[in-house]
């Protein structure tokens, strides 16, 4: 085996770099094989070199020295387990021969602290949505025999010998929201779990039209997320090798337990402490290249849970035709999400009604506000508060939720509750990461980001479940392939980190190109702010060609998606319906702009290309989206 240079300290904790016959570079230039961010390192620091002693290490001429075992050197020959600093950072030698040797005598010759059977890949999965549910079971399906899965959720109870999810008087809110699930996402699943999602009819509905990654002409299914999570719940709980427990996952209490795990799954979601706890392992996100004008752009997104009264064609080609409003739904029952300007979301907001003070628990945290039969208002049952918009019927807000209500047929009876979330891109440097190295007693323990803790969550509803679910069917096929009761390697998930990246790359160019346009003169700008241009038209907004620009801009798009959507409405319909919409609202849809659906509603990501043989994988840097031309 050869000998390696593995992270101590900083960024590159728990990360190794085989040495070879090239020279290995470290500093702060991004061309360095190891990339410092220390600023006390030099732009070329430090290198290792092979000469007739074996490996040689050379400071090259750095500003603050390099070291070895806290002793300065200009050239020195490594020897196993000497520790090199550079910078702010360690790293240590291992000659693995030696290593690889001694280890396997200590395992012969100690007893294991587990009396689990050595061929047994013990894994720990942290949240139990359906990302993690997703990949418990197809983990099992893929290993039957050969695991131990233990998966924690918080938002669980214990109702007698099975789990369950709590509900409103335990104090967890259910996700109604609905979502689209992609053909190349459910055909991946096994036929056990495509049963119990799709076997009843009124479960789903297919309403949107067959696109780009539609496989076998198979239409993207709408399903609600609490559906999901009930289904894949109880077939985990019917599984011997999955133990379900419902408590909240604390990385401090199950450090020594962690410690004898193969495998840690993060799947807590976008705000994961887990994964924050060991964010020197996966490395800092990276929020730059999704800014514009030196601002990370973040749109602020109200989600509205309706009953609508529009057929589905109706509804999608409102939908697609501009960048303000989106309805995703199951059979008119849905959320429509409401894309807010910056000053639209300073209003988003609570009042406590007995200490009349605000808070912003809907915007921060956030909560599901739902109506009270009571008082028809719209209540937190977290923290009492109130939707203060809502309160002051005469608000802008308001005005423009009523005026959202009415373009997609929704009374204002069958809005029910409100909620709000916040679209974060980030870059992440790597997904998989080595928590704990093998000893005598431990196995070692690898670290996976799957679903929001690996990727933000997208403005189209379900972008994130998919990407989720790919990437738990990607890493379950590496575990597969890479389990032989022996310490996990970084080699094993070469492929999982190359479909990882992709992912990542794919669902944020289409974030990205769901959050800014650019113009005929090149101008990029974000959408949020074309829509509050567009919201701030007033008076100027009567002359009724924003009417005529929608409605040709609707009939290019009914003509784009006749063949593969029947049912959508005609001229007239349309023009009867959109009279009714305010014609400063009208503006704003206009000025929105319609969906990039080249981009947006393109091919996903298929994570089969790297399963398919035993090829190499060559992981490219990922590319910022800013760069992308767009499609034609």
């Amino acid at each position: 085996m050869p000998s390696v240079i593995v992270g101590r300290t900083g960024p590159f904790t728990g990360q190794s770099v085989v040495l070879g016959s090239e020279p290995l570079s470290f500093g702060r230039k991004s061309d360095n094989g190891v990339v410092i961010v220390s600023p006390s390192a030099s732009r070329l620091h430090a290198e290792i070199v092979t000469e007739d002693p074996g490996f040689v290490l050379y400071d090259r001429d750095s500003r603050n020295g390099t070291f070895v075992n806290d002793q300065r050197v200009t050239r020195h020959v490594l020897r196993p387990n000497d520790c090199v600093r550079i910078g702010d950072e360690t790293f240590l030698y291992e000659a693995q021969d030696c290593m690889e040797t001694v280890m396997d005598l200590s395992l012969m010759a100690v007893p294991r602290a587990s009396t689990t059977d050595p061929g047994t890949l013990r894994v720990t999965i942290t949240g139990g949505g359906p990302v993690g549910l997703a990949f418990a079971l197809a983990l099992d399906e893929m290993l039957p025999g050969r695991t131990a899965v233990t998966l924690y959720d918080g938002r669980w109870t214990r109702k007698g010998s099975t789990v369950v999810w709590k509900d409103e008087t335990q104090g967890n809110f259910r996700r109604q929201q609905v979502v689209t699930v992609q053909s190349r996402q459910y055909l991946a699943l096994s036929e056990e779990v495509l049963g119990a999602l799709f076997d009843d009819d009124a479960a789903y509905s297919e309403m949107w039209p067959v696109g780009p990654d539609s496989v076998d002409g198979r239409p993207p299914r709408n399903i609600r997320i609490a559906h999901i999570e009930d289904r894949l719940l109880d077939l985990a709980n019917r599984r011997p090798a999955i133990r379900l427990v419902p408590e909240r996952f604390d990385v401090t209490e199950q450090r020594d337990r962690l410690a004898q795990e193969h495998v840690l799954v993060v799947c807590e979601g976008g705000r994961s402490r887990t994964r924050e706890h060991y964010a020197d392992r996966f490395g800092a996100a990276d929020a730059s290249i999704y800014s514009l004008d030196g601002e990370h752009l973040q749109d602020v997104v109200l989600g509205l849970r309706v009953k609508s009264r529009l057929p589905d064609p109706m509804s999608v080609l409102l939908t697609v035709s501009q960048n303000r409003f989106l309805l995703n739904s199951l059979r008119g029952e849905g959320f429509l999400n409401m894309r807010l300007t910056r000053e639209e979301a300073k209003n988003v907001i609570g009042i406590d009604p007995v200490r009349h003070v605000f808070e912003e628990c809907i915007a921060a945290r956030p909560c599901l506000m739902s109506r009270q039969e009571e008082d028809n208002e719209f209540r937190c049952p977290t923290h009492g508060t109130l939707f203060l918009p809502a309160l002051l019927r005469g608000s802008p807000l308001w005005k423009e939720i009523r005026q959202g209500l009415n373009l997609f047929g929704v009374a204002e009876e069958d809005l029910s509750a409100i909620t709000s979330f916040r679209l974060d891109m980030v870059q992440r440097p790597r997904f998989t990461a080595q928590l704990h190295r093998p000893t005598a007693t431990t196995p070692g323990t690898y670290g996976f980001l799957l679903g929001d803790a690996a990727n933000a969550i997208h403005f189209w509803p379900g972008r994130g479940l998919n990407s989720g679910l790919a990437s738990a069917t990607s890493l379950a096929r590496s575990l597969s392939r890479a389990w032989q009761g022996k310490p996990l390697r970084d080699a094993d998930f070469i492929r999982h980190e190359a479909a990882m990246s992709m992912l990542q790359y794919r669902h944020k160019s289409r974030a990205w190109n769901a959050m800014v346009t650019t113009d005929d003169q090149g101008i990029t700008r974000a959408i949020r702010d074309i829509i509050a241009r567009g919201a701030g038209a007033g008076a100027d907004a009567a002359d009724g060609s924003d009417l005529e620009v929608l409605l040709d801009r609707m009939a290019e798009i009914r003509d784009r998606l006749g063949s593969r959507l029947p049912g959508l409405p005609s001229d007239e319909e349309l023009r009867a319906h959109l009279t009714a919409i305010a014609p400063a609202t009208l503006r704003t849809l206009r000025e929105s702009g319609a969906w990039d659906t080249l981009i947006v509603g393109g091919e996903e990501a298929d994570i089969d290309l790297f399963y398919q043989s035993d090829s190499p994988v060559f992981v490219p840097r990922p590319s910022d989206p800013r760069t992308l031309q767009p499609q034609v």
